[in-house]
Protein backbone atom coordinates (compact mmCIF):
# COMPACT_ATOMS: atom_id res chain seq x y z
CA UNK A 1 0.00 0.00 0.00
CA UNK A 2 1.24 3.46 -0.90
CA UNK A 3 -0.16 6.87 -0.08
CA UNK A 4 0.86 9.69 -2.41
CA UNK A 5 0.25 13.18 -1.07
CA UNK A 6 0.27 16.21 -3.35
CA UNK A 7 -0.89 19.80 -3.59
CA UNK A 8 1.50 21.54 -1.23
CA UNK A 9 3.07 24.85 -2.08
CA UNK A 10 3.82 28.38 -0.97
CA UNK A 11 0.96 30.83 -0.45
CA UNK A 12 0.20 34.08 1.30
CA UNK A 13 -1.80 34.22 4.50
CA UNK A 14 -5.52 34.24 3.75
CA UNK A 15 -5.19 32.15 0.61
CA UNK A 16 -6.28 28.56 0.04
CA UNK A 17 -4.70 25.26 -0.92
CA UNK A 18 -6.09 21.83 -1.60
CA UNK A 19 -4.11 18.76 -0.69
CA UNK A 20 -4.82 15.32 -2.08
CA UNK A 21 -3.75 11.86 -1.01
CA UNK A 22 -4.16 8.95 -3.38
CA UNK A 23 -3.93 5.39 -2.15
CA UNK A 24 -2.67 2.56 -4.30
CA UNK A 25 -1.90 -1.09 -3.85
CA UNK A 26 -3.82 -3.93 -2.27
CA UNK A 27 -6.27 -1.83 -0.32
CA UNK A 28 -10.02 -1.49 -0.15
CA UNK A 29 -9.96 2.25 0.36
CA UNK A 30 -13.51 2.64 1.60
CA UNK A 31 -12.92 0.66 4.79
CA UNK A 32 -9.95 2.73 5.93
CA UNK A 33 -10.15 5.76 8.17
CA UNK A 34 -8.19 8.58 6.54
CA UNK A 35 -6.57 11.51 8.27
CA UNK A 36 -4.12 14.38 7.86
CA UNK A 37 -1.36 15.40 10.21
CA UNK A 38 1.27 18.10 9.99
CA UNK A 39 4.73 18.54 11.42
CA UNK A 40 7.45 21.16 11.69
CA UNK A 41 11.10 20.47 12.48
CA UNK A 42 11.66 19.74 16.16
CA UNK A 43 7.97 19.45 16.85
CA UNK A 44 5.61 16.53 17.30
CA UNK A 45 3.28 15.53 14.53
CA UNK A 46 -0.03 17.37 15.00
CA UNK A 47 -3.47 16.03 14.19
CA UNK A 48 -5.28 18.11 11.58
CA UNK A 49 -8.36 16.27 10.35
CA UNK A 50 -9.93 12.85 10.06
CA UNK A 51 -12.69 11.28 8.01
CA UNK A 52 -14.19 8.00 9.05
CA UNK A 53 -15.48 5.29 6.76
CA UNK A 54 -19.05 6.56 7.14
CA UNK A 55 -18.03 10.11 6.27
CA UNK A 56 -18.00 11.54 9.78
CA UNK A 57 -15.27 14.14 10.22
CA UNK A 58 -13.18 15.47 13.07
CA UNK A 59 -10.81 18.44 13.14
CA UNK A 60 -8.05 19.81 15.25
CA UNK A 61 -9.02 22.93 17.16
CA UNK A 62 -6.59 25.12 15.23
CA UNK A 63 -8.14 24.34 11.85
CA UNK A 64 -11.81 23.95 12.77
CA UNK A 65 -13.95 26.11 10.51
CA UNK A 66 -11.17 26.68 7.97
CA UNK A 67 -10.23 23.19 6.71
CA UNK A 68 -12.49 20.59 5.15
CA UNK A 69 -11.57 16.94 4.74
CA UNK A 70 -13.33 14.77 2.19
CA UNK A 71 -12.94 11.43 0.51
CA UNK A 72 -13.74 9.92 -2.87
CA UNK A 73 -13.80 6.18 -2.47
CA UNK A 74 -14.20 5.64 -6.21
CA UNK A 75 -10.86 7.39 -6.75
CA UNK A 76 -9.10 6.06 -3.63
CA UNK A 77 -8.47 9.65 -2.65
CA UNK A 78 -8.84 11.86 0.37
CA UNK A 79 -8.54 15.63 0.12
CA UNK A 80 -7.96 18.50 2.50
CA UNK A 81 -9.32 21.89 1.47
CA UNK A 82 -7.45 24.54 3.43
CA UNK A 83 -8.98 28.00 3.49
CA UNK A 84 -7.92 31.24 5.12
CA UNK A 85 -4.45 29.87 5.67
CA UNK A 86 -2.36 31.28 8.48
CA UNK A 87 1.39 31.42 8.96
CA UNK A 88 1.06 28.85 11.73
CA UNK A 89 -0.41 26.36 9.23
CA UNK A 90 3.06 26.01 7.74
CA UNK A 91 4.43 22.49 7.89
CA UNK A 92 4.80 19.15 6.17
CA UNK A 93 1.39 17.58 5.77
CA UNK A 94 1.08 13.81 5.94
CA UNK A 95 -1.89 11.63 5.14
CA UNK A 96 -2.55 8.48 7.08
CA UNK A 97 -4.69 5.43 6.51
CA UNK A 98 -5.78 3.57 9.60
CA UNK A 99 -7.86 0.50 10.28
CA UNK A 100 -8.92 -0.17 13.85
CA UNK A 101 -5.66 1.30 15.10
CA UNK A 102 -3.92 -1.93 14.18
CA UNK A 103 -2.89 -1.29 10.59
CA UNK A 104 -1.50 2.11 9.65
CA UNK A 105 0.09 3.56 6.53
CA UNK A 106 1.63 7.02 6.13
CA UNK A 107 2.21 9.04 3.00
CA UNK A 108 5.49 10.78 2.27
CA UNK A 109 4.37 14.31 3.12
CA UNK A 110 3.82 17.49 1.17
CA UNK A 111 5.16 20.88 2.24
CA UNK A 112 2.87 23.83 2.86
CA UNK A 113 4.45 27.23 3.44
CA UNK A 114 2.30 30.19 4.41
CA UNK A 115 3.90 33.62 4.53
CA UNK A 116 2.56 36.86 5.91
Amino acid sequence: VQLQASGGGSVQAGESLRLSCEASGRMTFSIWEMSWYRQNPGEEREFVALIETDGNTKYGDSVLGRFIISRDNSANTTSLQMNNLKVEDTGVYYCKADRFGRWTYWGQGTLVTVSS
